[in-house]
């Protein structure tokens, strides 16, 4: 180890990051709040949709079924309640009336009707008392929710005989975003309290608490900056803003978490503030950044598809890693600079110590020693065929329930049971005659004849599937008719018949749309998609895990045990979302499937956040093998150093992802819970039983890789130690006699003689 009366060796990114700390503290709080201004109303500028794929079919037909019949597509809806009184009573025809030309008067709105002008019995209710005026609102996203702003509220309420609500999509989308937004102010007031508790108790200290904290606030508020810039240039989903929270607390709590925690230690064995950064950068650090990149990888796949939902998603997330990343590897160093021994200030936990002196203690807080992992560590490779079969069976078992899983198309029921919009669309379903919603339009372009489209009407009503088709309605060369399913709206015959419309003999163009065919068309994308994202995530963290470890077989083994991890979660989400189960104790309605895209996108995020514990792991069994050679000593010494700082890591972010799932919307709902289980699942079973089981299983072979890509890993690989000791007893150079298992050197330069060797990318951070 250095001593202490000796200068540092500096690298280069330990100069760059120390050099002048204040300053960096200085423009990083400038930074921040021109953050503040950049980011703020963001919130007003996202939307609630983007679960359609833009390129299909089916929202071809939609735009042009709105721009040519609007009346074809009405997205909102007023349900009027005439109480006691029949919807055909003189005075409530005639409030409905005033109440119809009122709203087509109405800049913004177009193709009304209503009950009362049509005489449709698909717009009264069946037992008489309800009925529905629809209307088309213009515009994108934005203006529709402008003109409900302004037209609601002189419509809702009691008029006379009757009372109205408002429902239909403008409405369920303008509520949706409203609700999101209160409840992720309350999440964060939830969260934040929380997580500063838990840090204190992790650390004891108060300052090294807050610095986690910190770090985590900053990238936030830059993420959000990014956020309202991107909104000038694409559609952001507003939902991406509880990710920007969970992952922005989380993994710079997490990346904070690592870099303090070995600051801490290397302060505990004697070294100086300015040599304790330097050692901390060149191994927490680089698999700080390592993790990063492992994160944002998985994040980046969702910008394979086409559907802003899931791009939005990738937007947030690649932010906010990334700026969590830098905020750990320039701000925390500076700060950590500046505070030295004092980052051990205001003990929280002294008044509650028991049986150990304070000083001990403290010590043995710092320098990551827990002989209680120590110790399962032990217990789990003397019995790792045990342990890796019953972990991997209950894994596999909890996640039988995904083998049922539904997919379906969001819709009111993500909204609770009191709001109005949905209220207004469950009145529907369960009064309303026929099956409304799930209607199939079918676009017809090109000139025909009044026979031609007689023939075509009369193929399409022989379907099997088909209860009954009405129309066409001609304008000029573009017609359309609406065929209505036996079934569900959505279920396996509703998306039968899609196909069968699709198929079908025509004398002109047809393109079909309605809630069956968007559905259709959003599975297709992501399935034909979803094989392009698979390979970039394997592929990329096969290669990033094998700089790392400069092994073949532990990039496999990360990829299918991060996939294993993910099993209870996705079994959770059909049993209790699809299924119904809890839905009670959580407060929500099962629409009896779950939204298409959702499934990739919990995949993306909780792969990712498994791969940042992996690499925590992994970087300190190789760091350890590397200066030992000892396979089982690396193993036993990585869960101790890190057992319980990825639990606490996890159950941070469990904190927090639950914050965000305690909202009322059930997609977020869903995602919070969701990932915080798969979280869980991961630091508490997967990093705790089945990684060391199977690594005492593979043994020394864990470390095998051919000799063109050892050549390959010793030119352009990484470690936390940064290097293999020379003729150390690292993977390649198994046969070389190990160091003391009981030596604490600090590792050396890549050159052994404190110069710096920046090839490789990776190595430039030291």
């Amino acid at each position: 180890m250095t001593e202490v009366n000796s200068p540092p060796r500096l690298g280069g990114w330990t100069r760059f990051v120390t050099a002048r700390p204040r300053l960096s503290l200085l423009v990083a709080l400038v930074l921040t709040a021109l953050a503040v201004v950049a980011g703020s109303g963001v919130a007003d500028r996202l939307g609630s949709g983007g679960w359609e794929d833009p390129t299909a079919q089916s929202t071809y037909a939609t735009r042009a079924l709105e721009r040519e019949f609007p009346a074809s597509q009405p997205n909102l809806l007023l349900l009027v309640d005439s109480g006691s009184a029949s919807v055909d009573d003189p005075a409530v025809a005639a409030e409905a009336d005033r109440l119809t030309a009122r709203l087509a008067s109405e800049k913004g709105v177009i193709g009304v009707g209503s009950y009362w002008r049509t005489k449709s019995p698909g717009l009264r209710a069946k037992d008489g008392h309800e009925a529905l005026i629809a209307a088309h609102l213009t515009g994108d996203e934005k203006a529709t929710n402008d003109t409900l702003d302004r037209v609601a509220p002189a419509l809702r309420g009691t008029h006379g005989p009757v009372h109205v609500k408002v429902g239909g999509i403008v409405a369920v989308r303008h509520e949706m975003q409203t609700i999101i937004k209160e409840d992720l102010a309350r999440a964060e007031m939830i969260a934040l309290p929380v997580t500063l508790l838990l840090l204190v108790m992790v650390f004891g200290s108060a300052i090294a608490a807050l610095l986690p904290l910190g770090i985590g606030i900053v990238a936030i508020l830059g993420t959000n900056a990014v956020l309202r810039g991107l909104t000038e240039f694409t559609d952001v989903s507003v939902f991406a803003m509880n990710l920007t929270t969970a992952l922005g607390l989380g993994l710079a709590i997490d990346y904070a978490l690592f870099i303090v925690r070995r600051f801490r230690e290397e302060l505990a064995t004697g070294a100086e503030p300015l040599t304790a950064i330097s050692t901390t950068l060149r191994t927490a650090g680089r698999t700080v950044l390592f993790s990063a990149l492992t994160v944002a990888v998985s994040l980046a796949a969702m910008l394979v598809f086409p559907m802003y939902f899931l791009r939005s998603f990738a937007y947030a997330g690649i932010a906010v890693v990334l700026l969590a990343a830098a905020a750990a590897l320039i701000l925390l160093p500076a700060a950590l600079l500046l505070l030295g021994h004092r980052v051990n200030s205001l003990d929280l936990r002294r008044l509650f110590r028991r049986g150990r002196p304070a000083q001990a203690q403290a010590h043995t807080q710092a320098s990551g020693e827990d002989t209680a992992w120590a110790r399962l560590a032990t217990l789990v490779m003397r019995r790792a065929p045990f342990f890796a079969l019953a972990t991997a069976a209950v894994l596999v078992l909890l996640g039988l329930p995904f083998l049922g899983v539904k997919f379906g198309t969001a819709d009111d029921r993500q909204l609770p049971a009191g709001a109005e919009s949905h209220v207004v669309q469950q009145h529907i379903r369960d009064g309303f005659p026929g099956n409304p919603g799930g209607g199939l339009e079918v676009l017809a372009e090109g000139s025909a004849t009044p026979a031609q489209y007689t023939a075509y009407k009369a193929e399409i009503a022989r379907l099997p599937e088909v209860a009954g088709v009405d129309g066409p309605l001609v304008k000029g060369d573009s017609a359309y008719f609406t065929v209505l399913p036996k079934g569900e709206a959505v279920d396996t015959a509703a998306q039968h018949l899609v196909g069968e419309l699709r198929s079908a003999d025509a004398p002109f163009t047809t393109k079909v749309t309605g809630t069956a065919a968007v559905l259709v068309d959003s599975k297709h994308a992501i399935a034909s998609r979803l094989p392009w994202a698979a390979a970039l995530i394997v592929i990329v963290t096969l290669l990033l895990v094998f700089l790392l470890t400069g092994s073949v077989l532990i990039p496999i083994q990360a990829v299918l045990l991060n996939a294993l991890s993910l099993t209870a979660m996705f079994g959770a989400v059909v049993w209790v979302f699809q299924d119904g189960h809890l839905s009670g104790l959580l407060g929500f309605t099962s629409p009896g499937s779950i939204e298409t895209t959702l499934p990739v996108l919990m995949f993306c995020v909780a792969f990712g956040l498994s791969m940042d514990y992996g690499v925590f792991l992994l970087s300190r069994i190789k760091e350890e093998y590397d200066r030992t050679g000892d396979h089982d000593e690396a193993v036993r010494h990585g869960l101790q150093r890190t057992g319980g700082l990825i639990t606490a890591a996890a159950v941070i972010l469990a904190v927090v992802m639950v914050a965000i799932g305690t909202s009322r919307v059930t997609n977020t709902k869903m995602l919070g819970l969701g990932i915080a289980l798969a979280v869980l699942m991961d630091a508490m079973i997967v990093r705790s039983l089945l990684v060391p089981a199977v690594m005492r299983l593979t043994g020394t072979a864990t470390w095998w890789a051919p000799a063109p890509l050892r050549r390959f890993h010793d030119r352009f690989g990484v470690s936390e130690g940064g290097e293999n000791p020379p003729g150390g007893a690292g993977p390649n150079r198994s046969a070389a006699p190990p160091r003391s298992a009981t030596s604490h050197d600090v590792p050396a330069d890549e050159n052994g003689d404190g110069s710096s060797n920046e090839s490789g990318g990776v190595r430039a951070i030291r």
